[in-house]
């Protein structure tokens, strides 16, 4: 039975087909994010990583449709959920993070984006390349821009109490060049002793 995550096809063919996907898949199954994922978990001890990471469900649902009612531009609606490994930039100690997606996305290849302009409504376009599309190709590429630039645990879950805690306001004002008056003057007065 063929997949329609794998399957390569016209965005206007999925649209016409009004194409659902409603299915759980293992985070293996995206192969570039776990190249992102197994070089963020390579600064972790070997007891640290969770064991069987990869098979961690995902859970995909998508449906391809229409935007107009002229039928010139297909989207795409769903939602992808993962859970995923990650490693703390604050205590640099294992931790999980919860990907979790809404689509909203008119698909357009890069000559039609001027044309797409007004049309989009609430959608945002996701430029394809050629002529067809994976799916799985669009939900890897936004489950890797969902990641975090720095995973950090929420306060209370993980890091130690004192790191957790949210940084006290300090009433003092930062004056960048406030020492710089008494550097002048102090250098002021070493000039006209020299002198």
């Amino acid at each position: 039975m063929p997949n329609p995550l794998l399957d390569s096809s016209s965005p206007a063919e999925l649209a016409d087909l009004g194409q659902v996907v409603e299915k759980q898949v293992e985070l293996q199954t995206f192969s570039g994010l776990i190249e992102v994922l197994d070089a963020d978990l390579s600064s972790l001890t070997p007891e640290q990583v969770p064991q069987e990471w990869r098979q961690t469900p995902v859970a995909i649902r998508l449906k391809f449709g229409w935007v107009d009612r002229s039928r010139r531009f297909p989207a795409l609606e769903g939602r992808v959920v993962a859970r995923v490994p990650a490693v703390c930039q604050r205590c640099l100690g294992p931790m999980q993070l919860t990907l979790d997606e809404d689509l909203k996305l008119l698909l357009a290849g890069a000559d039609e984006a001027a044309s797409v302009e007004g049309a989009t409504g609430d959608h945002d376009v996701w430029e394809i390349d050629g002529a067809t599309i994976r799916p799985l190709d669009i939900l890897e590429e936004t489950l890797i821009m969902a990641l975090p630039l720095s995973a950090l645990h929420q306060p209370g879950e993980g890091c130690d109490a004192t790191e957790d805690a949210v940084p006290a306001v300090s009433d003092e004002r930062i004056r960048p060049f406030a020492g710089l008056r008494s550097t002048m003057s102090e250098r002021q007065i070493e000039d006209e002793t020299d002198t």
